[in-house]
């Protein structure tokens, strides 16, 4: 099926703030000041790094459930395995996201079979389909996720994007895309291969009649996108709302500025350490805490 187009075009890199802007607010590059703590740890054995990968993906799992994104059967998160980076690993179907852990994920090659992982080796074929595609696409991508969120499926039966209404939403700042072309559960890789395609460079979609689906090349990027996505979308909708019912027109953040904002915020460093708190909350579920996703520390 051919690629839905994309709205709007992925320029962030082309930008520049005007000097005579009144009001600029500052180097966008000292949001986040460049050290270990904006990065993940780096890992010699690749072993050891599968296992840290697969640890934090089961915390992920418990910061979904935790925000309600647990939606009966359907949703999934994937890390692209780096012992063999042509395979990944995905929660197994028909668990729910609060009581996975590590050893019940399951790794898939992206022929679509399992080849290790848990007691439950039950395959959710529209993880394989998306996720699969995505990460050949994708060198640059660690970490996937989609699931049918609230208010992200209502945001996508709008068959808009996102304005930049507010500070946060210029996290998103053209750089994410609709894909409008819904065409029933995605089971085809032909499907995925033209979600993939349409997302091209950009860290999110908003699924058309379906759900949100954010990518990164940290699983704690990828965690904290898909969050702030889904509360934008709210934030969306609700002033959508406000502006139906009193007539008001929406003020949107200028190109400028949203550009700059997207600057200071959008990058992958700044994903990274905007989800370390998110992982610090699920550690408690495991009885365990880190300094800043690096090593285990007693309680």
């Amino acid at each position: 099926m051919a690629p839905s187009a994309v709205s709007p075009t992925f320029t962030p890199s082309t930008k520049t703030l005007k000097e005579d802007l009144e009001h600029a607010s500052g180097d966008p590059s000292l949001a986040f000041i460049q050290d270990e703590t904006t990065s993940p740890p780096v890992f010699e054995d690749k072993y050891e790094e599968r296992k840290f990968l697969k640890h934090r993906l089961a915390l992920a799992f418990r910061i979904f459930a935790r925000f309600g994104f647990a939606e009966g059967v359907a949703g999934h998160i994937t890390i692209r395995d780096p012992v063999d980076p042509t395979s990944f690993w995905v929660n197994p179907f028909g668990m729910h996201f609060s009581l996975i852990k590590d050893e019940d994920l399951i790794r898939i090659d992206h022929k679509g079979n399992v080849v290790d992982g848990g007691k439950n080796r039950r395959l959710n074929y529209a993880a394989y389909a998306i996720h699969a595609q995505i990460h050949t696409a994708r060198p640059d991508v660690l970490c996937a996720a989609h699931s049918h969120t609230k208010f992200g499926r209502a945001m996508c039966a709008t068959g808009r994007t996102l304005q930049p209404l507010t500070q946060d939403s210029c996290v998103f700042y053209n750089d994410h895309i609709l894909y409008s072309n819904f065409a029933g559960v995605v089971l085809a890789s032909e499907e995925g291969a033209a979600i993939a395609s349409t997302l091209g460079p950009r860290k999110a979609a908003l699924l058309g009649n379906h759900g949100l689906l954010t990518v990164a090349p940290t699983i704690e990027a990828c965690v904290a996108w898909f969050v702030l996505l889904e509360s934008c979308c709210e934030v969306q909708l609700l002033a959508d709302a406000s502006s139906a019912g009193s007539g008001q027109k929406l003020v949107e953040i200028g190109e400028v500025e949203a550009m700059n904002t997207w600057k200071a915020l959008g990058g992958a460093s700044g994903g990274y350490f905007m989800g370390l708190p998110l992982f610090q909350v699920a550690e408690k579920e495991f009885g365990e805490s880190t300094f800043l996703g690096r090593g285990l520390e007693a309680l």
